[in-house]
């Protein structure tokens, strides 16, 4: 069978172009020139910073792996799998996957990409020694190995449709066999690594070999400046052309002084977890009384100033094809809350709540909770702790924690992650077999209609039965000078899902400078 039919409503995985999603921003009416020096300024960096695509867990590792990697598949602005590396996959039963590469690829050092080269990319997430961020997904993979010089067979453990999005994960980047050393970047990327000081900058400059459509600049600087009105000021001034991550209050500030936003629906999403395997959390009524205790659009409006769409305690955003549209809408109501908690016994109690900056706007959420929760005589202790070793040292062990989810490329592998009984990131505690059984019957499906009933019964039970409490999904938000050009919105993340620099451009004038 081919992908196309494997993959159901997705596209044909077959072919080069890419689909562009949304409408463009206004910078992007202009022919595309080349040339010029591109700065850049994301939100997040520290001396961690890496260039193994296993490791990469922070923004700027995603935009390092963009710049200097290719995967066999890449995602487009819909999350969409298309070919990169790979020409085509194959499979009969969801289970036996054949990839065949594209020719003549080379890696920035010369050498030619064979099928030997992703054996060993892939093989090594499955290295407990590596430590990769895809171990768990690495681990469905039975066997990888090369039939021929351009020919790849995976078998994965169980069937999965879905199987050509994960490899669109940029983790599973595709290195030169051998790979050991990565104090810089040996990649089939569009840009090679001319420096990389971690938690300082990074430079690179355009692959004059590379296989695919070539770059419009001539070289990328990449910096981080963690601190917000920093970042934005280094736009305003002139010192980056591009930053990540703005504030929403300052969007209006940035427009009025002539600088683009680009604006992503994407299925970020910042939750409130309540362990189910600790002592509030074995109270069904606590659950449901601090899910009507959230008032979604008060959090829409306050804290994220219109820059979101309603959630409804399920991971599955708006945009997605497989939202369920039915599901009823929780909203906000402290009479059905007090009622609850009361009967919860733990009204008047004082609710321990930990959050911090290192989580999505989770401290002003926690804010608005407690404010509620205070009109109807709940106590909650607001616990804001630092952003350096939250995710260590919080996340995931307090009673009531935030977390700060990122869009994955595909349902399944959105609940899969956050909430089959088995997975290590499943944040609530949730265990429930029925779902684990849907959850393998919808990878296992051609059908695609039956796949959005099966996605559709899996978000009921998730909104009604998990302790995570999704109040809004987050707009990605992109600002960028004038001279900027071809810079789009993604349901992938910020910065085109940091593959921006394949497709932005400078106006002429700046281009002809550089």
């Amino acid at each position: 069978m081919r992908v196309a039919s494997v993959l159901g409503r997705r596209p044909v995985l077959k072919g080069a172009g890419l689909f562009v999603a949304g409408m463009s921003t206004r910078s992007a009416m202009s022919a595309p020139i080349s040339g010029g020096h591109l700065k850049v300024a994301g939100a997040v960096g520290s001396a961690s910073e890496t260039l193994d695509p296993a490791h990469q867990s922070m923004a700027t590792d995603y935009i390092r792996g963009h710049l200097f990697y290719d995967g066999l598949v890449s995602l487009d602005d819909r999350l969409n799998p298309r070919p990169a590396l790979a020409e085509a996959l194959d499979s009969d039963d969801l289970l036996t996957w054949h990839i065949r590469l594209r020719r003549n690829v080379r890696f920035h050092d010369g050498a030619v990409l064979t099928a030997d080269d992703v054996v060993f990319s892939l093989l090594r997430h499955q290295d407990p020694g590596i430590g990769s961020q895809q171990y768990a997904l690495a681990r469905t993979m039975q066997s990888v190995r090369a039939v021929s010089p351009l020919m790849v067979e995976i078998v994965l453990q169980t069937p999965n449709s879905d199987f050509p999005a994960i490899l669109g994960i940029s983790n599973f980047a595709i290195l030169k066999a051998g790979t050991r050393d990565f104090r810089t970047a040996n990649g089939t990327g569009p840009f090679r690594c001319q420096e990389f000081a971690p938690g300082i900058r990074t430079v690179a400059v355009r692959n004059p070999e590379f296989w695919g459509e070539k770059p419009h600049l001539d070289s990328v600087e990449l910096i981080a400046i963690p601190d917000e009105m920093a970042r934005h000021n280094a736009l305003m001034s002139g010192d980056v052309d591009l930053i990540a991550t703005v504030n929403p209050r300052l969007v209006q500030m940035l427009e009025k002084a002539g600088f683009g936003i680009v604006e992503s629906p994407v299925g970020t999403y910042t939750d409130l977890s309540v362990r189910l395997d600790q002592r509030y959390g074995h109270s069904r009524d606590f659950v449901e009384g601090i899910k009507f205790l959230l008032n979604r659009e008060q959090i829409r409006q306050s804290v994220f100033l219109g820059f979101s769409r309603l959630g409804n305690d399920q991971p599955i955003p708006p945009e997605s094809p497989y939202f369920n549209n039915q599901l009823p809408q929780r909203v906000y109501d402290p009479d059905k809350a007090q009622f609850l908690l009361k009967r919860s016994g733990f009204l008047g109690e004082t609710i321990p709540l930990v959050c911090s900056p290192a989580a999505l706007a989770s401290v002003d959420i926690a804010v608005v909770l407690q404010y509620a929760a205070s009109r109807i005589g709940q106590k909650m202790a607001v616990q804001r702790v630092p952003a350096d070793g939250y995710w260590t040292q919080y996340w995931m062990k307090s009673s009531l924690g935030f977390g700060n989810i990122n869009p994955r490329p595909a349902p399944s592998l959105t609940f899969e992650v956050g909430f089959a009984s088995a997975s290590p990131w499943n944040e609530s505690r949730w265990h429930n077999p029925y779902f684990d059984r849907l959850l393998q019957e919808a990878k296992s499906t051609r059908d695609d209609a039956k796949k959005r009933q099966l996605y559709w019964d899996m978000q009921e039970l998730v909104a009604s039965g998990s302790g995570v409490c999704i109040p809004n999904f987050t707009n990605s938000l992109d600002a960028y000078a004038p001279h900027i050009c071809g810079l789009r919105p993604s349901q992938a993340g910020q910065l085109m899902g940091y593959d921006f620099a394949r497709s932005v451009w400078l106006s002429e004038k700046q281009g002809r400078k550089a």
